[in-house]
């Protein structure tokens, strides 16, 4: 049923009226009845129409007043213009309401376009589809990527035609998306296995054997996909079957029944490097899909959880944080001075420099010590203590403070830069003159003085600000400081409407 609807759309009985190129074959229709349109989504607008995929572009029209369809607006997919499709959440006015829609987007257009399939339940539909244009799409990508020409253009397109008609069988059959059907869409699938580009390589290696078996060479590659394969002698497996099946047209006086083909797909006496590439691949793909079901298992869904197991796993680092701050506050004038003492002979022999050397050695000692000595077939569970569930009602109070605490971190941001722009124009020119000063002698110190030097000052000016000799001048350093900063005006900021002329105006000058 797939293969007959296709040919009635192909041969125009039931086909819309866009201007397909040569080659061009239509893939599937949604739409086509009105009381179940697509709904295109751009922006806050909405249009009802019908959604037609080809093996070159997605075509879509509108609805009109009179429930005849508009002009095609056309998404072309065989260009690079840096496209992207994604699963997206949809609805009236914007509102990310209904998990039933596909993100497109491009550098052609100036905002993503959602195509909604409207469906009273699930999403197999949006799945169907999102599944279908990435394979068009991956499929262009490989044509890009390896510059194919006349045959290998044609024959990776028919690849990715009988996959897209295949899964389309499928699911019209079996009125689901069986997961594992997923790998007849040949390029779909090459993206998302490990070591893919290896399997697209020796699909590229095998389209090129096939390229070298016509005849005709440099003399065929100029001339249309439907031509070529009917001067070609054998014919590449794919193409030619969608030649037999009819969904590629050849000139009257090439009839293919008529002539003998040979397809060179098939090998004797040893793999194929296509097959080999796949092997391999699945074989890394079982080791992923094992590390995936480990992710399922510690995968948690509330937010105090997952911040809980967080603080457990950086737990090390937090400590050894809180004794660099615990050292720095002189609490411990002992401890302090000790590691002062320690970390100045560091600097002084040069050995600074070994630091991160020396844990990434100490980090490779412990991982093969683990890796001979250590259990690797038992890991023992992280132990996190879950903390006390708390209502909806108060996750919600909890995400309004952390909003406003954002907000609050947002504004003294935007105040911190407008008092930058202010000493920069000189608003303040008593401040202006200091911080130019300063600026300078910044300047002469990292242009004369070893960086080793300016980087211990700079530690050793932080590290002995809490010390008992320099405790109450920093403190009064830092008052200065404050008093000076607050003392510098914001620069002015005009909020203007979108599309306001004033807006242009300023720019224009």
């Amino acid at each position: 049923s797939v293969l007959r609807s296709t040919k009635c759309i192909s041969g125009g009985h039931k086909a819309p009226a866009l201007d397909l190129c040569d080659g061009e074959v239509v893939l599937d229709i949604f739409g086509a009845a009105t009381t179940q349109p697509v709904l295109q989504h751009i922006g806050t607008s909405t249009w009802p129409g019908r959604l037609t995929l080809t093996n070159h572009a997605l075509y879509f029209e509108a609805i009109g007043v009179d429930f005849s369809y508009g002009d095609a607006v056309v998404y072309d997919l065989t260009k690079d213009l840096k496209q992207c499709v994604k699963r997206e959440s949809t609805g009236p006015w914007g509102a990310h309401l209904f998990d039933k829609a596909v993100m497109y987007k491009s550098s052609s257009i100036n905002e993503p376009v959602f195509f909604e399939f409207p469906q009273f339940k699930g999403h197999s539909r949006r799945d169907y589809w999102f599944a279908v244009i990435k394979e068009v799409l991956h499929a262009h990508k490989f044509i890009r990527r390896y510059r194919l020409v006349g045959f290998q253009k044609a024959e990776a397109l028919a690849v990715a035609t009988l996959g897209i008609l295949r899964y389309r069988a499928v699911k019209e059959g079996f009125h689901i998306l069986p997961a594992y059907f997923k790998t007849t869409l040949a390029f779909n699938l090459a993206e998302k296995l490990p070591k893919g580009d290896k399997i697209l390589e020796a699909l590229y290696g095998q389209l090129q054997e096939h390229c070298s078996r016509f005849r005709g060479g440099d003399d065929l590659a100029a001339q249309g996909s439907s031509d070529e394969l009917a001067l070609a002698d054998p014919f590449p497996l794919s193409a030619f079957t969608l030649v037999r099946m009819g969904l590629l047209t050849l000139r009257k006086e090439d009839n293919p029944e008529e002539r003998d083909f040979a397809v060179g797909d098939v090998q004797i006496g040893r793999t194929s490097s296509v097959q080999m590439a796949l092997e391999r691949s699945v074989g890394y793909s079982g080791r992923v899909e094992a590390a995936r079901a480990t992710l399922d298992q510690v995968k948690v869904e509330d937010i105090d959880t997952n911040v809980a197991v967080l603080k457990e796993l950086v737990f090390p680092l937090i400590e050894i944080g809180k004794r660099l701050v615990f050292l720095a506050e002189w609490e411990d004038p002992l401890k302090s001075y000790v590691f002062l003492l320690c970390f100045l002979y560091v600097v002084y022999r040069g050995l600074i420099w070994y630091i991160f050397p020396g844990f990434l050695v100490g980090s490779t000692a412990f991982m093969l010590w683990n890796k001979h000595h250590g259990n690797r077939h038992f890991i023992e569970a992280f132990e996190v203590t879950t903390p006390p569930r708390r209502r909806t009602v108060e996750q919600l109070l909890a995400l309004q403070e952390a909003i406003s605490q954002l907000e609050a971190h947002v504004q003294a941001g935007n105040i911190f830069l407008l008092k930058l722009r202010s000493l920069m124009l000189a608003a303040f020119p008593q401040s202006t003159n200091k911080v130019a000063t300063t600026m300078l002698v910044a300047a002469a110190a990292f242009a004369f003085m070893p960086f080793r030097i300016i980087f211990v000052l700079i530690l050793l000016e932080a590290y002995t600000r809490h010390m008992p000799l320099r405790k109450k001048s920093s403190e009064k350093l830092v008052r200065r400081l404050r008093e000076w900063w607050l003392r510098i005006p914001a620069a002015p900021v005009q909020l203007l409407r979108p599309h306001d002329s004033r807006r242009w105006r300023s720019r224009r000058r």
